[in-house]
């Protein structure tokens, strides 16, 4: 798609009322239904199709994910786009978050879109869905110390199911519960041995 501006015909910095008059009055221009007995029929759908998009687009603020990229594009989305998804996690607004990554078409999905899904999946408590996202971004670019880090992380304090909080365990020792285990276990070989590590048990 072309740039979502350019098709509306006003500048990035246009205000939500510019930006709206300019689709009303493209909208009126290119109706189809201004084209019905025209051999331009055709043409004007396309062009309005085109309109739409762009304006849902703009409006949605999610420009990016339209498969317009800007200026010095590398393959991957904008800064912007990610931004807002990390935007709108921090304001704990996982759903939005999660409807612009999911609006970008999956042959472009790259690291940080598979990192920032797998903090999605995170924060929701989903750790097993959040780790293959982690393992994902990790293994596309694993010079990238937020997503080793974040990969490493979950690796060590995963325990195969889901958790019941989005805070992030940091904790990387044993557990109260693994060490009483580990002691029950050397008190059972201490007697099997004749010796007695925990008399009272």
């Amino acid at each position: 798609m072309r740039d979502p501006y350019e098709v509306l015909g006003v500048p990035r910095s246009a205000s939500k009322e510019q930006i709206k008059a300019a689709y009303r009055e493209l909208a009126r221009k290119y109706h189809p239904d201004n084209y019905a007995d025209s051999p331009l029929a055709e043409n004007a759908t396309r062009k309005m199709q085109e309109i739409n998009e762009a304006y849902d687009a703009i409006i949605s603020g999610n420009e990016s994910a339209s498969g317009y990229a800007e200026p010095g594009y590398n393959g991957s989305y904008s800064f912007d786009s990610y931004q807002q998804v990390r935007a709108f996690m921090q304001q704990g607004q996982l759903d939005e978050a999660e409807r612009v990554l999911e609006g970008m078409p999956a042959g472009s999905r790259d690291a940080q879109w598979y990192y920032l899904k797998g903090q999605v999946n995170y924060q929701r408590g989903w750790t097993d869905q959040a780790y293959t996202y982690f393992a994902a971004a990790y293994k596309m670019n694993p010079g990238n110390a937020e997503y080793r880090h974040a990969y490493e992380n979950l690796s060590q304090s995963r325990s195969g199911g889901y958790r019941t909080s989005g805070v992030h365990n940091t904790s990387r020792g044993s557990s109260g519960c693994d060490l009483c285990c580990g002691l029950l276990c050397a008190d059972s070989c201490c007697e099997c041995m004749g010796g007695d590590l925990i008399p009272c048990c």
